[in-house]
């Protein structure tokens, strides 16, 4: 069976002996958190370090999700891989994968994923904790960052799914943020309009309540590519604000 391999990191795989699946498969190393056990099976992620390099090594075990394209099911880092890889394709900054492989071995279904570790990137979550904290540039940098990053999305026809603060990573850049998006498993093609897209949006405002109503207007605004003050910035924060006095069904 094939496996996919980034040829940057190709090498550093080889020099280490950990090219293979087999290798990676049993390969002794401490687990992040505790594995995720469901589905009918397990899944597990690990730290990897090689040459001064990070990397999350996940590793599963019939843990499977079914749609109508597999309905007797494929293992979930199968659909997140595939996903990252048309994220690439579509220039979507996203978390980066350096290795996958599948095997079935017994009556067992294993997956391997191996993605670039986010080191020197803050996801969003942590950076809300200290929000009060922070000087207005600073606030104003991340705001326009995660105003970009939702607008390549949606412009490249996908929906993420899970548009939540502890998905979406930022690092300093000396023109203000960079920011990319993490956890892949649940992304779609934009299919209804505008409502996928505050459907998309919503749940990451209701997560960050510490921005004002002129902070998401700047976020807005940028997405939009519109004045903070205008008249489809308005519509948008009354549609945003209808959702979620809905509980989340606009």
């Amino acid at each position: 069976m094939s496996d996919f391999i980034a040829a940057a990191d190709q090498g550093l795989l080889q020099r280490h002996g950990l090219n293979e699946f087999e290798q990676l498969w049993e390969l002794e190393l401490d687990a992040v958190d505790p594995p995720d056990i469901g589905r009918g099976g397990w899944s597990s992620v690990h730290r990897l370090e090689l040459e001064g390099k990070g990397f999350h090594l996940k590793r599963q075990s019939n843990f499977l999700v079914r749609s109508w394209r597999h309905p007797f099911g494929e293992p979930t880092f199968a659909r997140e891989f595939r996903n990252i890889s048309h994220y690439q394709e579509v220039a979507i900054p996203a978390l980066q994968a350096i290795f996958f492989g599948e095997r079935r071995v017994k009556g067992e279904r294993r997956a391997i994923l191996i993605t670039r570790a986010p080191d020197g990137w803050s996801d969003l979550d942590t950076l809300l904790a200290d929000w009060p904290t922070f000087e207005l540039g600073r606030r104003e940098a991340i705001l326009k960052a995660c105003g970009a990053l939702a607008r390549v999305l949606h412009g490249a026809g996908q929906v993420h799914g899970c548009f939540y603060p502890r998905h979406i990573f930022l690092r300093a850049r000396a023109e203000g943020y960079q920011a990319q998006l993490n956890d892949l498993e649940k992304t779609r093609p934009l299919l209804f309009g505008w409502r996928d897209r505050i459907k998309d949006l919503e749940p990451l405002l209701r997560r960050a309540p510490v921005w004002s109503e002129d902070e998401v207007r700047l976020l807005l605004s940028v997405y939009l590519d519109q004045a903070r003050d205008s008249s489809l910035v308005d519509s948008w924060m009354q549609r945003l604000g209808a959702r979620r006095d809905h509980g989340g069904v606009s």
